[in-house]
């Protein structure tokens, strides 16, 4: 992995005057939330799962800041998959609107996988994507051609097995291997 844009041994690299990318902590979990109910594309978790993921999951996310107050306008959920702990799944990226064409939801992803590399020694990531979010097959695909990693896609939960009413299938890209 070529992710020169992150220092993996600062949590806070600077991306741009202004913005930097960091941990997120549990007062974040709020605006985390917000940024992703106003994505308008992303299937909207509660507000306490933000505050948990904020909790639990700081060491495999990341949020973007921006000056003077810090405040998040960008930011990845992701984990290790239990059953494959070199494996970062990554659950959510949302970008703030006044921020959106700006290529930080690829800082972002580039800045936390260097981290997780480097602490976790993890080879590959998985995410999965509904068909027609072409922003996000964008942001995986170009990410993949970036760290020259291949893709590979399969349906992961098919349409009628979601519960809760109609949903896109959920396909889920494998990329990898990812090296230090």
């Amino acid at each position: 992995m070529t992710a020169a844009q992150a220092d993996p041994q600062t949590d806070s690299p600077e991306i741009s005057r202004g913005l930097w990318i960091d941990r997120p902590r549990v007062a974040d979990g709020a605006a985390l939330w917000r940024i992703a109910k106003d994505s308008g594309t992303l299937d909207l978790n509660s507000s306490y799962s933000y505050l948990l993921w904020c909790r639990d999951f700081a060491g495999t996310s990341a949020v973007a800041r921006a000056e003077p107050d810090g405040r998040p306008v960008g930011f990845v959920t992701a984990y290790l998959r239990p059953d494959r702990p070199r494996t970062l799944l990554v659950w959510q990226v949302a970008v703030d609107s006044a921020r959106r064409g700006q290529g930080l939801a690829a800082r972002l992803l580039d800045a936390l996988t260097a981290r997780v590399v480097a602490e976790h020694g993890v080879t590959g990531i998985e995410t999965t994507i509904t068909p027609g979010n072409t922003a996000s097959e964008r942001l995986f695909t170009s990410y993949a051609r970036r760290h020259g990693a291949a893709v590979e896609r399969d349906v992961l939960f098919e349409a009628g097995q979601f519960p809760d009413g109609p949903h896109d299938p959920e396909v889920l890209y494998r990329i990898g291997p990812l090296s230090p």
